[in-house]
């Protein structure tokens, strides 16, 4: 990046001031309105900001402990009796989760419904001009809109519906979930195209209002650069995936299709994941299997897959860039921005050991990094997440100025207070989702159970049909958590 430094705006300011300075008296007559306003706007934006970052802080923690169906009644109770509102998609997300997990299966799946209805609603919002929100959001914040998810967050939501109904036994409406998933992923770029369309015609419309800001100019600036690439120098270090694709869905779509007995389209998704993930022994083996059933080659015995969810995903904080413009001029006391930064959180374990009879047989592997899923559309929106955020810084330190020119310290202080009090990130993200998806597979034990060991000593005995495929599914968010273990019989 390079260009001019926000400092350098002042010139620019000076002249969109002047316009304004020849009608000071009407100017006047409106600042008032204008300050209330401002002032309702601060209010509303420091109480929204806080009570969204406690709330987040109040169900990790519940959730991370294993804590799961206090932490769903948590959110359902901040939810209150309107759960089908847009603006609680986030609870509706966290909720759902923790209710899968407490073993609430129709209560998790009922919420994912409606998580997919308002995911709808949303993406239809895209082709409906929506001009007063955009300007809201830019005077105040981001977080003052209505939270509206990721195509990860769609994805999942398929994800863990079909794994629901999979896990009662109600294949065939695992089935089209699973479908669901798979559909979504294939329409996700697409979707994102849309979005990032709408965002950039609405900073058009932004920057429109003042032309005599030179936003893309300032966004350039290489001052922001070195400063955005010294507080979050990580946000390109890493392995992105396909875009939009989640290798755990695919494989485990792949599984259940196998299962099924749809070899054909289970070759094309376990295909799919091995391209991904073809470290991956398990995986591997599984796309070489459904290949020899292809060619009509008989494949005998059982197995048992052991899927580990493993740990906690990442979540946002909040960075800011206080900018020292007053070096450039007196007649500002504060511009800056805030932007969200992504922070990994910690695996349970590194693995869970697989024994049987006494003997350790296999480990889990890693197969599927939600952290990378996550990293991946993060960072295909984070450029335009910084130009929103600059458009705000430019136009509350544009309304500073005048206030200062105009009513001289105390409206520029004023306005500056406004302006420290507005901007905010937006660190709301579904925090439910794990670190990573961990894989095994055993010959199916003749005794009916095999033993799941955490690398500390703890073990598990897991009954397990006989003379069967089945699947046990394991999670754990952190260590210390309470262990949720399941069977499923393939």
């Amino acid at each position: 990046m390079s260009g001019l430094s926000v400092g350098k705006q002042m010139p620019l300011l000076n002249k969109w001031g002047r316009g304004i300075k020849n009608n000071t008296k009407s100017f006047k007559i409106y600042l008032l309105p204008l300050c209330l306003i401002y002032f309702a706007a601060a209010v509303f934006s420091g109480c929204a900001s806080m009570s969204a970052r406690k709330e987040l802080g109040a169900f990790n923690s519940l959730y991370s402990s294993g804590r799961y169906l206090d932490a769903a009644n948590f959110e359902l109770k901040e939810m209150g009796d309107e759960k089908s509102d847009p603006s609680h998609l986030l609870q509706m997300l966290q909720a759902g989760a923790a209710l899968r997990y407490a073993r609430k299966y129709p209560q998790s799946t009922d919420l994912f419904d409606g998580c997919e209805e308002v995911i709808k609603y949303f993406n239809e919002q895209l082709f409906i001009d929506d001009a007063g929100s955009a300007i809201f959001s830019v005077l105040i914040n981001e977080a003052s809109l209505d939270f509206r998810g990721e195509e990860y967050n769609g994805v999942m939501v398929n994800t863990y519906k079909a794994l629901n109904l999979w896990q009662i036994g109600k294949n065939d409406l695992a089935r089209i979930e699973f479908n669901r998933a798979l559909d979504r992923q294939r329409r996700a770029k697409e979707r994102f195209a849309e979005e990032i369309s709408k965002m950039k015609e609405e900073i058009r419309r932004e920057q429109n209002k003042a032309p005599q800001i030179e936003v893309n100019r300032t966004v350039n600036s290489s001052e922001i650069d070195r400063i955005l690439k010294k507080k979050y120098s990580n946000l390109y270090a890493f392995k992105a995936y396909p875009d939009f694709i989640n290798p755990f869905t695919v494989y485990i779509a792949g599984l259940f299709f196998l299962s099924e007995g749809d070899y054909a389209k289970a070759a094309i998704l376990l295909k799919e994941t091995y391209g991904m993930v073809e470290e991956n022994p398990v995986v591997a083996d599984d796309f070489a299997t459904v290949e020899k059933i292809l060619e009509g080659k008989r494949t005998k015995g059982h197995y048992t897959w052991i899927i580990f969810e493993n740990g906690l995903g990442p979540e946002k904080e909040e960075f800011r860039i206080d900018l020292p413009i007053f070096l450039a001029t007196n007649k500002v006391k504060y511009a800056g921005i805030a932007l969200p930064r992504l922070k990994l959180r910690s695996q349970a374990f590194p693995y869970l050991a697989v024994r049987n009879a006494g003997e350790e047989i296999t480990k889990t592997k890693a197969m599927a990094s939600m952290d990378r899923v996550i990293q991946t559309e993060f960072k295909m929106r984070y450029p335009l997440i910084v130009t929103r955020a600059v458009i705000s810084m430019l136009m509350k330190t544009s309304v500073q100025y005048l206030a200062q020119q105009n009513f001289g310290n105390i409206g520029g202080l004023l306005a500056a207070v406004y302006q420290l009090a507005t901007t905010a990130a937006d660190i709301r993200m579904w925090t439910a989702l794990p670190k990573e998806f961990q894989v095994a597979k055993i010959a199916a034990p003749k005794g009916g159970s095999v033993i799941i060991a955490t690398p500390g000593g703890k073990t598990y005995n897991v009954s397990v049909p006989k003379k069967r495929n089945s699947l046990i599914y394991v999670k754990i968010p952190r260590r210390g958590a309470r262990v949720v273990i399941d069977v499923m019989k393939l």
